[in-house]
């Protein structure tokens, strides 16, 4: 067998690809010879830590993927979960954190795109859209761009394309300075009997490229994401790819329309490392081999080379096998729409990944060990130290409580994110019942009239780094509570690990503990990780992110007509205190934005509380007993009092005296597993006796009355006031004028 191969590989050449030389000797070994230069590009594709996970995979294997709806785990390009009247929920989360620092409006664009095709691939038609996002410190010179570039990325492609955005997070940090984070969330409806997947079956079908051409852009874009940032940043921008939103839009309703042909046997997105690893998974998934010719696959530039089109990360593009009976039905389609429809190879008996260019063969390897056989590493790991709790004498209250309120509601990280959701199309398709700036976001399920999904995104970095395990926990915790409040049963999550380096021990026990803790959260909560992205390698000259495993749920509600919302109270209803009074100041937004200190451990998550406090309100929403309900999280009760007059535009009189506890640390305490109900006042005392008789700690805080927030003698603020501190730091942050509040 003779490879064609005119490029010389040299140790140089072998670094520049990501392999270390360990790992180009299994490449020997495996093959017994020396690879072409279009296989090392394929290798340096499967095996970078981004398509392989090789160093997370030992320890993904402990998450609970299965449940009484999962229909599909993880493996596929999304997960999906049964939602019930044959109907299902296909839903991803998927990180572009790497091109979006380095071109943030196609890195971000292109991200959503990327997640958008793994939802419709399976079959499903997108219904909703969220995207977690973490940024530099406000006054580092190159936040407010990156800022911009992705949020009319995000908009710009989402927008277009026609999926609502319901949902999601905007935080700054000095440590994402010279690495941000772009997480995307998709999920969309399909049939519980018409899900389609990857593996490859029968020998001598066709394998057919879908949608647009192939470019050059985007090459080594898989390889780029598997490595730290240093001064040579600006050279990577060619590994970016470009997004057409309006193609993905012809290419969904072409996928969609070609399915119901009973044509497709196997259909795969093709994302990070392109035509490589799409063709590769659904060989190997299938037992069976590929042979491509890619004289046949259609491009748009000139003298493209079999290793640019192998690795070229071109958007809107799939690889499908075919029935071959149904290819002029098939073709028909997506000539209509525009598309591009290519016979570019077959399946074969001979397990082999075989890629003709030229009449040339450029590769000629084992497909099972492409994926199979790529490393795994059982990587070095330390625990991190536990932090000592904080005496209570050493945090001090707040000389003035109204100032204090008004500088965390008008902060960089507890500021309205208006600015950025009002970029985003988050009522097309008509179906948004709750749209970003809650708890949690609220689709209704189309054809059905009274079924919706609530969907929300969550971590708190600075609990992950100071105790990774609860913040494990807390991360998931925290998005369970968030759909939980509006009413909805909590599904199933998708998870996004973002972590700097785990070649350094320190970085891969903050992994390996979070891990543990979200593992733990979602067996108590009957939660499972049914999708999910690891993203390694975030650091740029050595400094890592703060550690952001993000966790994005899906929950079904199953009357809308009986949901709660942040902003739902009426005069007179009382304010109840679900979960019990709360003190812990270590790791508070407290602690940092007003005292300057960032000590203390996190709060510890009773997942046993969660589960107990969630079910009983849960039950006390769908019972009608609730007019507004929203969890309490960063900043503790004073801001989710805050958050509930500012979004209902009416007042509480609040009062803390029969509570346990110095004023500040009620107010501001993290405490977990807790909510703030408004329930109508024939119905209260009802309510209390029920909790009372669940065991549910709860206290009767006060009434919904007047127009301002009223807390004893300490804080008095109107709600106007609140307004104008909450939404004005984000526009003025990007107009360039003086921050005042930010921290």
């Amino acid at each position: 067998m003779t490879i064609s191969n005119s490029i010389q590989i040299t140790p140089e050449l072998i670094a520049s690809h990501g392999l270390k030389p360990d790992e180009y000797q299994r490449i020997l070994d495996l093959i017994g010879r020396e690879p072409s230069f279009t296989e090392l590009g394929i290798f340096s594709a499967m095996w970078n830590e981004h398509c392989s996970y090789k160093s997370s995979k030992k320890w993904l294997r402990t998450l609970p993927t299965k449940g009484a709806r999962v229909i599909q785990g993880p493996g596929e390009n999304a997960g999906v979960v049964d939602i019930d009247d044959g109907d299902c929920v296909v839903f991803k989360m998927e990180s572009h954190n790497h091109p979006s620092y380095i071109e943030p409006y196609q890195g971000a664009a292109t991200g959503v795109g990327g997640i958008l095709r793994d939802v419709f691939t399976m079959g499903a038609r997108p219904i909703a859209a969220m995207n977690a996002l973490r940024f530099g410190e406000p006054d580092h010179p190159k936040t407010r761009h990156l800022v911009s570039g992705v949020v009319a990325g995000v908009g710009g492609y989402g927008n277009s394309f026609g999926v609502p955005t319901v949902g999601g997070e905007v935080e700054f940090d000095a440590r994402y300075n010279g690495n941000i984070l772009v997480n995307a969330f998709a999920a969309g409806l399909a049939k519980s009997d018409a899900i389609f997947y990857s593996k490859a079956e029968g020998i001598g079908l066709p394998v057919v490229y879908l949608g647009a051409k192939t470019g050059r852009d985007g090459v080594g874009g898989a390889t780029m994401a598997s490595a730290e940032f240093d001064e040579s940043i600006e050279e990577k921008r060619p590994t970016v790819q470009v997004g057409d939103p309006f193609t993905e839009k012809c290419l969904l309703e072409a996928c969609l329309e070609l399915m119901k042909t009973g044509a497709v046997i196997a259909i795969q997105d093709m994302g990070a490392a392109g035509l490589t690893c799409s063709a590769v998974e659904m060989g190997a998934k299938g037992d069976l081999g590929i042979l491509l010719d890619l004289d046949k696959v259609p491009v748009r530039e000139e003298r493209m080379t079999a290793y640019e089109m192998m690795l070229s990360e071109s958007q809107e593009r799939m690889l499908m096998v075919l029935r071959p009976e149904k290819e002029d039905e098939a073709k028909a389609i997506f000539v209509k729409w525009g598309l591009d429809f290519a016979i570019v190879g077959r399946t074969t008996d001979d397990l082999r990944f075989r890629v003709l260019h030229q009449s040339e063969e450029v590769a000629n390897l084992p497909i099972k060990d492409l994926g199979d056989q790529a490393p795994e590493y059982d990587r070095p790991w330390r625990e991190p130290a536990k932090r000592a709790p904080l005496p209570d004498n050493l945090v001090a209250a707040p000389q003035d409580y109204n100032k204090a309120i008004l500088s965390l509601v008008g902060s960089a990280n507890q500021s309205s994110r208006r600015w950025v959701y009002e970029q985003y199309d988050t009522l097309i398709q008509g179906n948004s019942l709750q749209l970003p700036g809650g708890d949690a976001g609220v689709v209704r399920v189309e054809d059905h009239p009274r079924k919706a999904l609530a969907f929300s995104s969550d971590v708190t970095p600075r609990y992950v780094e100071a105790d990774p395990f609860e913040g494990g926990k807390q991360a998931v915790a925290e998005c369970w509570r968030n759909i939980t409040a509006t009413g909805a049963e909590p599904l199933a999550a998708t998870d996004n690990l973002n972590f700097g380096n785990p070649e350094k021990p320190e970085i891969m026990g903050q992994f390996v503990e979070a891990v543990k803790g979200i593992g733990a959260a979602c067996k108590a909560l009957d939660f499972p990780i049914v999708s999910g992205n690891v993203s390694l390698y975030n650091e740029t000259n050595g400094i890592a992110i703060l550690p952001t495993p993000t966790i994005a749920g899906v929950g079904l509600l199953p009357d809308w007509k009986f949901m709660a919302k942040i902003g739902g109270a009426s005069e007179g209803d009382h304010v109840i205190l679900v979960g019990g009074d709360g003190s812990h100041l270590g790791c508070s937004i407290y602690l940092r934005d007003i005292l300057g200190s960032s000590d203390g451990p996190p709060p510890h998550v009773d997942l046993f509380a969660e589960r107990r406090n969630g079910d009983f309100v849960r039950s006390a929403i769908r019972n009608g007993q609730v007019t507004a309900c929203h969890d309490i999280s960063s900043g503790g009760l004073a801001l989710a009092l805050a958050e509930m007059a500012m979004s209902s535009g009416k007042g509480m009189s609040i009062s803390l005296k029969d509570c346990k506890g110095a004023p500040h640390a009620l107010l501001f305490g993290e405490d977990q597993a807790r909510y703030v109900i408004a329930v109508p006042a024939d119905v209260a005392n009802f309510l209390c006796a029920n909790a009372e008789g669940a065991g549910v700690p709860f206290r009767e805080l006060g009434r919904v009355a007047g127009q301002s927030v009223v807390i004893d003698d300490i804080v008095s603020l109107g709600i106007q006031q609140l307004r104008e501190a909450h939404e004005s730091w984000f526009p003025q942050f990007m107009e360039g004028g003086q921050l005042v509040a930010a921290q």
